[in-house]
């Protein structure tokens, strides 16, 4: 199959998606299970409880009891209440990271509150497509202190779709608002996207016009689940490496198999560098990730950290490069939006 789809089907009743790319899974959601908390994008009515001296940030109660951790931003006072929005997952037994800083989104566009503006897609660099976005824009008149953000996909948008995808974006905003204003005792104000929503904006934005199919068992989505479930991952050229999450960080071992000539090592390190960020995305991997590359020469260090820049420049998750150890690992921050596959799949606690 050639081109992007988006697959939708239900996964433990819950829905989920994937996007399939001449063929290979290239992505995969899940709507987490209840009892996995708020995922990132929900909007929550949040207590401020207590500061935390030394991390930068306050401890605020959220809807169920539940502690989230408020990084060090305006300042807060105990007992002020705070719409708030999650922006990771939190390893279980650790507070739920949020902010006051709302970004509501759509296919087209962002919504910002309280940081006023327009601001285009810098990938957009049309003249013409820029003034045009800026006028649809302008013309949704949003409130003064929201600013909008135009996304790169707005660009290929009809007038009409992008009038009534900013005018969906301006009843969100509004709404947004509205259960902010309200007083009362910490609650979920609006809820994050399931995975059919969310694959329907963000696919369909970074792959225009995507064909939309149904049925995992279909298309191969199932069997690609299982092969995320295993350590083991295949290269090319014989290449495998072995991808295994333990409590503090993500280990990622690579091998070169048969391959004995003097290049071996380099090649296998640069087909996991091609293939790292696809499996970080459907395994649902997030925090620090450390590689131990196969061996190969000092020398062509630089060469495989301009493959894993190349390749983490097309994720979608926020993942840095942090440099080398002295034992010649590479490690990885990497942001964590993505629940572990296990946990998403209601199989695992932690």
């Amino acid at each position: 199959m050639k081109g992007a789809s988006i697959c939708l089907d239900r996964l433990e009743g819950r829905p989920a998606a994937a996007l399939i790319i001449n063929g290979r899974v290239d992505d995969l959601l899940i709507t987490p299970p209840p009892e996995a908390g708020p995922a990132p994008e929900t909007i929550l009515r949040a207590v401020v409880e207590r500061p935390i001296k030394g991390l930068g940030g306050s401890i605020v109660r959220l809807p169920g009891g539940a502690s989230g951790f408020l990084r060090k931003g305006e300042p807060v006072r105990p007992g002020q209440r705070l719409a708030v929005q999650v922006t990771g997952w939190a390893e279980p037994g650790k507070a739920i990271p949020v902010t006051t800083r709302v970004l509501l989104k759509s296919r087209h566009a962002m919504a910002t509150p309280g940081a006023p503006g327009i601001n285009i897609s810098r990938r957009i660099r049309h003249a013409e497509a820029r003034e045009r976005l800026e006028a649809a824009a302008r013309e949704a008149a949003f409130p003064v202190d929201v600013g909008i953000v135009l996304r790169t996909a707005a660009e290929l948008a009809s007038d009409e779709e992008l009038r009534a995808d900013l005018a969906a974006l301006r009843a969100l905003t509004d709404r947004f608002f509205a259960l902010a204003a309200a007083e009362g005792e910490p609650a979920l104000l609006l809820p994050a996207p399931d995975a059919h929503e969310l694959a329907r904006r963000e696919w369909s934005a970074r792959n225009p016009r995507p064909r939309e199919i149904e049925g995992f068992s279909a298309h191969g989505v199932l069997e690609a689940i299982d092969g995320f479930l295993l350590p083991e991952v295949p290269l090319a050229g014989g290449a495998w490496a072995s991808i295994e999450p333990t409590r503090a960080f993500v280990a990622v071992d690579v091998n070169t198999g048969a391959d004995m000539s003097p290049a071996a090592g380099l090649k296998a390190n640069v087909a996991l560098a091609r293939e790292l960020p696809r499996q970080l995305r459907c395994r649902g991997l997030g925090g620090q990730i450390v590689v131990d590359p196969a061996p190969m020469p000092k020398v062509r260090r630089r060469l495989l950290e301009q493959e894993f820049l190349r390749a983490l420049a097309e994720d979608g998750v926020e993942t840095t490069l942090m440099g080398w150890t002295p034992l010649g690992h590479v490690e990885f921050r990497r942001r964590r939006e993505r629940l572990p596959l296990l946990r998403a799949l209601g199989r695992a606690s932690g």
